[in-house]
């Protein structure tokens, strides 16, 4: 059985419930409340993995580079919803810049890994899918996320505007 090493409380929205890292839960119930279903997610990717380093001391460096950062799990198209959301229910500011350009300082981590049936059944040719879409952000922009999800919800979208792209020298 997993245990998770952050303090969580339980989130019900409609037919879904599940328990959340604290930090996540606001966030979560904002995702699930604009019918975006999500897969896992953790407040801190740097705590979660520090167990591993004891058994794999290459995940270190994943530990100390991810200390401070979350991240929620998606299946992909649940992922381009909720990137949708957050980025539609605000202004195109840094908290956007962050979001969409990989050179924005603590820009996210969106990554969609290919998967390989014969990783779950070995007996099967390898057959490569895309599952799976991590989106990773760090902590502090928890809050704005959650406040975007739920203007979302709410149907407050910002218009379309001009993004401030100085902080990636465009």
């Amino acid at each position: 059985m997993y245990v998770n090493v952050h303090p969580v409380t339980t989130v019900r929205v409609g037919g879904m419930v599940a328990e959340i890292d604290e930090l996540l839960a606001p966030v979560i119930d904002a995702t699930w409340r604009n019918g975006i279903q999500t897969l896992t997610s953790c407040q801190d990717a740097g705590e979660s993995n520090v167990s591993w380093v004891s058994k794999l001391p290459h995940m270190a460096d994943y530990v100390a580079t991810w200390k401070g950062w979350a991240f929620i799990d998606f299946a992909v198209e649940q992922g381009l919803a909720f990137l949708d959301a957050v980025a539609g229910a605000g202004v195109r500011d840094a908290f956007y810049v962050r979001i969409v350009h990989w050179a924005a300082p603590d820009a996210w981590q969106v990554n969609v890994r290919p998967y390989d049936a014969a990783m779950f059944d070995e007996v099967v040719p390898s057959r490569f899918g895309l599952r799976l879409m991590q989106v990773m952000f760090p902590q502090y922009d928890i809050a704005e996320i959650g406040r975007r999800l739920n203007d979302h919800a709410a149907g407050r979208v910002v218009p379309p505007a001009s993004t401030d792209w100085s902080s990636v020298g465009r």
